[in-house]
C-alpha cells in the first residue's frame, strides 16, 4: 500500500496546514501537549468552552465533520480527506473530545434513522459546536447486557401520543454538559429482551432528568447516573418503529466502537518520550534491552490499530457501515492503555507513587493508568468484544443464551423471590 500523497492530496494538506497554522489557538498549545484519554489537559480557562470555540471556528471554515454531508453542517469531504485533517489537526483535536460521542456516535445514528425535518435541525448545532449530545445506554441492573436494561417508556394516557419515562442509566459520559442524549426503553416486556425495546432523541433539559455525576478514581468525574422521573417525550423524538430500538442501537455500537477504537490514545507516543528522558543505572532507559523489547511490542500494538482504523476508513468510503471488525480496535486500545501505563510505573520506580506537577511527566502516567480499567468497559467490555469477534468475525459458535426466547418479564432476577 501507498501512503503518499496524491497531487491533490498533497494540495488539500497544505490547504489544511496552512488554515490552522493561522487560525488554531496557539496559546493553549503546551497544555493541550499533556492531553489524556478524557481530558484536553487544559486548564487556564473553560475547557468545554475552549472545544466550543475550536469546533464553531472550524465549522464557520468548512472543516467540521468532514465526512458528513454539507446539508447537516458537514464537509462532505472524501474519507482520506478526513484522516489528512487528524493529522494536521494534531494536538488541537484534544480540544474537541468533547463531541466523540456527538460526531462519531449519535450523529450518524440520527442520520440514519430520524426524519429529514429533525436531522436538518439537530445536526448542523452538533457539528459546529453549539450542542453536545450523550449516549443513555448503560443500565445499574443490566451490566454489559444492554438488552437486559430495565427503563421503562409506556404511552401517556391523555392520548397524547407522547411516551413517559421512568427508570435510570449510569457510566454516562458528558451527561452533566449534554444538550440532547440517545435514549434506549424498554417499551414491551411480553416479547424477548431484544425485541421489546425502542429509541429514542431526548432532550437533556427536560423535566424529570436528574444527572448527578461520578468521582472517579483519578478524580475526574466524566461519567453520570441518569434518573428519569415520568419524563415526557414526543412520539416525533422515536428513532426506527416501536420496538426496532436493538436495531437502532447497533447503528450507535457500530459507529462507537470505530470511534472509540480508532480514536483512542494508547500513550506510545509519550512513553517513547518518557524512555528518551529517564535513566535506568545512569544510562536513559532506552539503551536497557529490556526497555527496548517491551517499546517494540507497544509499537506494534500501535501500528496495527492505525492500519486497522485505516481499513474501516477505507470501507466507510464505499458506502459501508462500520461492522463488528472495529471491535478489534476498542480491545486492544484498552488493554494496551494499561499495560503501558504500568510500564511506565514501573520505570518511574518510587517515583511512580507520586501524581502531582512534581512527579515524572507531571503525573500523565499515574492519570492514565487510573482511568484505563474504564476504557475497557466503556463501549463494550472485553468479554463483550470478544464474543463479538469470534462470532461475528471469525464466525466461532455462540455462546449458549438461555434467554433468547424468553419475555424479558419472565427472565428470573436476583431480586425475585423463588415460588
Amino acid at each position: 500500500m501507498d501512503f503518499k500523497d496524491t497531487p491533490e492530496e498533497a494540495a488539500f494538506r497544505a490547504e489544511v496546514r496552512a488554515w490552522i497554522d493561522a487560525n488554531a489557538p496557539k496559546h493553549l498549545l503546551e497544555e493541550l501537549k499533556n492531553a489524556s484519554f478524557a481530558s484536553n489537559g487544559v486548564v487556564s480557562e473553560d475547557p468545554i468552552a475552549a472545544g466550543k470555540a475550536w469546533q464553531k471556528k472550524k465549522a464557520e471554515a468548512g472543516w467540521a465533520c468532514l465526512h458528513w454531508p454539507k446539508e447537516y453542517g458537514g464537509g462532505a469531504r472524501t474519507p482520506i480527506e478526513r484522516v489528512i485533517w487528524g493529522q494536521e489537526e494534531g494536538p488541537y483535536a484534544a480540544l474537541t473530545g468533547v463531541f466523540t460521542i456527538g460526531h462519531g456516535m449519535c450523529g450518524p445514528t440520527v442520520m440514519s434513522w430520524a426524519s429529514e425535518e429533525h436531522k436538518r435541525k439537530l445536526l448542523p448545532p452538533l457539528a459546529s459546536g453549539e450542542t453536545v449530545w450523550c449516549q443513555l445506554f448503560s443500565e445499574p441492573a443490566s451490566g454489559s447486557d444492554l438488552a437486559g436494561l430495565r427503563t421503562r417508556a409506556v404511552k401517556a394516557e391523555d392520548g397524547s401520543g407522547d411516551w413517559i419515562i421512568n427508570g435510570q442509566k449510569i457510566w454516562t459520559s458528558g451527561a452533566q454538559y449534554s444538550d440532547w442524549g440517545l435514549l434506549i426503553t424498554r417499551t414491551n416486556p411480553d416479547v424477548p429482551k431484544h425485541k421489546g425495546l425502542t429509541m429514542f432523541f431526548l432532550d437533556m433539559k427536560s423535566p424529570g432528568v436528574e444527572v448527578r455525576p461520578i468521582k472517579q478514581a483519578n478524580g475526574q468525574s466524566s461519567f453520570n447516573e441518569v434518573y428519569f422521573t415520568d419524563v415526557r417525550i414526543p412520539d416525533s423524538q422515536r428513532l426506527g418503529e416501536v420496538g426496532q430500538g436493538w436495531e437502532v442501537s447497533l447503528t450507535t455500537l457500530m459507529n462507537e466502537r470505530l470511534s472509540i477504537g480508532s480514536g483512542m490514545s494508547t500513550g506510545f507516543p509519550e512513553l517513547f518520550r518518557f524512555c528518551m528522558e529517564a535513566e535506568i543505572d545512569g544510562e536513559p532507559a532506552v539503551k536497557d534491552s529490556g526497555v527496548r523489547s517491551k517499546l517494540a511490542q507497544f509499537a506494534v500494538k500501535q501500528s496495527g490499530l492505525k492500519y486497522t482504523g485505516m481499513r474501516a476508513i477505507s470501507a466507510l468510503s464505499k458506502g459501508e457501515i462500520p461492522g463488528p471488525e472495529n471491535s478489534i480496535g476498542k480491545l486492544v486500545a484498552g488493554a494496551t492503555m494499561q499495560e503501558l501505563s504500568m510500564f511506565a510505573l514501573d520505570l518511574q520506580g518510587e517515583a511512580g507513587v507520586l501524581w502531582n506537577e512534581e512527579s515524572p511527566q507531571q503525573g500523565r502516567f499515574q492519570a492514565m493508568l487510573m482511568r484505563s480499567p474504564a476504557t475497557r468497559i466503556e463501549g463494550g467490555s472485553d468479554e463483550i468484544l470478544r464474543n463479538i469477534i469470534g462470532e461475528r468475525v471469525l464466525g466461532l459458535p455462540g455462546d449458549i443464551r438461555v434467554d433468547k426466547d424468553v419475555p424479558f418479564k419472565d427472565i428470573p432476577t436476583s431480586g425475585r423471590k423463588k415460588k
